[in-house]
């Protein structure tokens, strides 16, 4: 039976945690904000598993972000919040 995890916040209201489960790459853009933020070492830079452009026809660059050590995650979803793409994908256990 899988349990979900439930704490609280420091003002005591209920707090469930979202555990990064991937990076959607077609919508990454590789700026890196996400790495900066995450101070747990989940993320990492990559090749680009695919070639394209973006919506104005200019070169997407050749890095996306990935999650390199999911276990590392502790569930606050910094990563997402400072995403302008909106390309993490979080789960709850």
């Amino acid at each position: 039976v899988l349990m979900s995890i439930t704490g609280t916040n420091r003002g005591g209201k209920p707090w469930t945690p979202k555990f990064i489960d991937k990076i959607e790459v077609e919508k990454c853009i590789g700026c890196g904000r996400c790495y900066k933020v995450c101070g747990f070492d989940v993320l990492e830079l990559i090749e680009k598993p695919f070639e394209g452009e973006d919506e104005y026809g200019d070169d997407m660059g050749n890095k996306v972000m990935s999650v390199a050590r999911p276990e590392n995650c502790i569930g606050c979803e910094a990563c997402a919040r400072t995403c302008t793409k909106k390309c993490h994908v979080h789960i709850q256990l």
